[in-house]
């Protein structure tokens, strides 16, 4: 494993050379944030769909990019790829004294609980938001999320299930109110309340809000396209038939589905 790690990172030099790859060598730091983030989404389309080949590439392309950005960094006398590695080192180390030190743990829970601590204190002197570890560059569901998480830790939640679903209830009336007066600007602000209040609903439920709307999106598309193909089958396409008949096929789409 060491020889092919070592490999893939002299490849990565030999791009970033005068002999190299022109893209390659035009890249910084901060230029390819985008093309991580579309890697990071086909990634998890892969674990979807429990498609182990393309899991086992994407990861690929995931190690790629962690160690292009360290020898761009190297590059740049920013840190190395050694000092990224041992940082990773000594914080899974280091935050798993049950592990590696004489701490005892009774589950799984008193892990999570000694994690927040021990990263608590690396933290403390360090003059930071409350919402430090929260990225902005989150998927706002996600964000959403995580940011009442934090806030849970020092007691600012919900009691209960019940109340989260009363919120949301409380938000959509002024999201109509909201509706009915036109207001554009109003609308926005109150429909992102309504979507607020149903991440702590998810929270309080255990059901990761993202995967539920990615769960949605792909059942979307396969209902969609379970139409398009019986309308092919007639040699009709989508415009061909009223929405009463597409309604028909989706319904009978969702059948199909339910009986898999």
């Amino acid at each position: 494993m060491s020889l092919t790690f070592d490999r893939l990172v002299e490849i990565i030099r030999k791009l970033r050379s005068p002999e190299g790859c022109p893209w390659d060598r035009e890249q910084d730091l901060y230029s390819i944030k985008e093309h991580f983030m579309e890697e990071a989404y086909e990634l998890l389309d892969a674990l979807d769909n429990k498609d182990i080949e393309n899991i086992r590439e994407e990861l690929g392309d995931i190690i790629f990019h962690a160690v292009f950005h360290s020898v761009m960094a190297e590059d740049e006398n920013k840190f190395s790829i050694d000092d990224v590695l041992n940082e990773i080192n000594e914080k899974l180390v280091r935050r798993h004294p049950h592990v590696f030190g004489s701490e005892t743990v009774n589950g799984t829970e008193d892990v999570i609980v000694n994690w927040d601590k021990i990263k608590a204190e690396e933290k403390k002197n360090r003059a930071r938001s409350f919402f430090e570890g929260v990225p902005v560059s989150f998927p706002p569901l996600r964000r959403a999320e995580k940011l009442q998480k934090k806030v849970r830790k020092v007691g600012f939640d919900w009691a209960n299930t019940d109340d989260c679903m009363a919120k949301v209830l409380e938000e959509f009336s002024e999201f109509e109110e909201a509706v009915a007066e036109g207001n554009r600007e109003h609308i926005e602000h109150e429909l992102g309340d309504i979507m607020f209040a149903l991440v702590n609903v998810s929270r309080f439920l255990d059901v990761n809000p993202d995967e539920a709307l990615r769960k949605c999106n792909k059942r979307f598309i396969s209902r969609f396209e379970y139409i398009g193909k019986k309308l092919a089958e007639k040699g009709l396409t989508y415009e061909d038939v009223s929405l009463e008949e597409m309604d028909r096929l989706w319904n009978e789409a969702k059948t199909v589905e339910n009986n898999i």
